[in-house]
């Protein structure tokens, strides 16, 4: 039969040449599917718009949908220990604000995961600087006038914040660390409980960013003495920086961005900085950030993992001059 000639030949070049159905499929570009960014807060605060945003640009950039899903609880640890022990594949992400990974190891609660090592911070989506805010009642134009102000009435200065450990909190225990001052910390559930007694003057001090004065800014219910930056605010281009106002050692920018389980591959990392960076590059994202009271980040990984290891030594330090606790 003449059919034995040509499956003689088939054999013969199978033995050489292997079966496409053996070999391994060729990897699909990152990503190819869905990809689901854990957000470590609840829906409406800046955390969560801010992570919106960022998932709406990487949907953009690749063509593949980003689902946002918020496991708040524990100050962030659900959604940490949730996310590092997740597959290391770019598909699980999570978004959170750096200053507040940086904090938990040294506060009294063990953790199940290490945040030194068990995630990695990939991109910088935007910065918010705090403002060193007073009620507007109070006889003060400037921070040195603030200080002197201090100085003067011993244990008569209250601030708040959002509670024991907050951003807040840590902010104002680094200024009384560089000045030599000492004020009485009054812990609130949220900011907007410590508000109230701001305006009245119940309270002298807050520590917050642009976004959370908002409209008490602009009316002069409260003033803004210094941004904790290295340069003034877009929104706010007459409150001087810190070393401007006369104390550079006080600084507080917050950073919001996304994070990965270690292990992640570097392409992938590579991968999500690059498009990020793209989405951050266009105007109508840096202006929406402005709208919120942040401003633009960006920068390569290598950079924002050396800042993060910047913030778990200098929040380490405060945190242990303080004497900081969890109730």
């Amino acid at each position: 039969m003449k059919t034995r000639p040509v499956l003689a030949v088939l054999l013969a070049f199978a033995a050489i040449v292997p079966n496409a159905m053996t070999q391994p499929a060729f990897a699909q570009p990152y990503p190819n599917r869905t990809i689901k960014l854990v957000v470590d807060t609840a829906p409406g605060g800046v955390t969560d718009i801010l992570a919106r945003l960022s998932a709406d640009g990487i949907t953009q950039k690749t063509g593949q949908q980003v689902v946002v899903e918020n496991r708040a609880g524990a100050s962030g640890v659900i959604a940490v220990d949730y996310v590092a022990k997740s597959a290391p594949d770019g598909y699980t992400l999570m978004f959170a604000a750096g200053g507040n990974i940086a904090v938990q190891p040294y506060m009294s609660r063990p953790l199940p995961y290490d945040p030194v090592t068990d995630i990695i911070p990939v991109f910088n989506i935007a910065e918010t600087p705090h403002l060193f805010v007073v009620p507007g009642i109070l006889p003060v134009k400037t921070l040195a006038e603030f200080v002197a102000y201090a100085k003067a009435n011993p244990g008569k200065i209250f601030y708040g914040s959002a509670g024991i450990g907050s951003p807040p909190h840590l902010s104002i225990e680094l200024f009384e660390r560089v000045t030599g001052l000492s004020f009485t910390h009054v812990p609130y559930k949220g900011l907007g409980n410590a508000m109230p007694d701001m305006l009245s003057g119940r309270l002298q001090l807050l520590s917050i960013s642009l976004g959370t004065g908002g409209n008490n800014l602009k009316a002069g219910a409260i003033r803004a003495l210094a941004v904790g930056a290295d340069k003034r605010l877009t929104g706010l281009p007459d409150t001087p920086t810190s070393t401007e106002a006369g104390i550079p050692g006080w600084k507080m920018n917050a950073w919001f961005g996304i994070f990965t389980p270690k292990g992640t591959p570097p392409d992938i990392i590579r991968t999500l900085n690059e498009r990020m960076q793209s989405v951050l590059d266009e105007p109508k994202t840096r202006q929406r950030l402005i709208e919120v009271g942040a401003e633009p980040g960006g920068g390569l990984q290598p950079a924002l993992a050396e800042r993060m290891r910047g913030d778990f030594k200098l929040w380490g330090q405060v945190i242990q001059d303080a004497k900081i606790k969890l109730d």
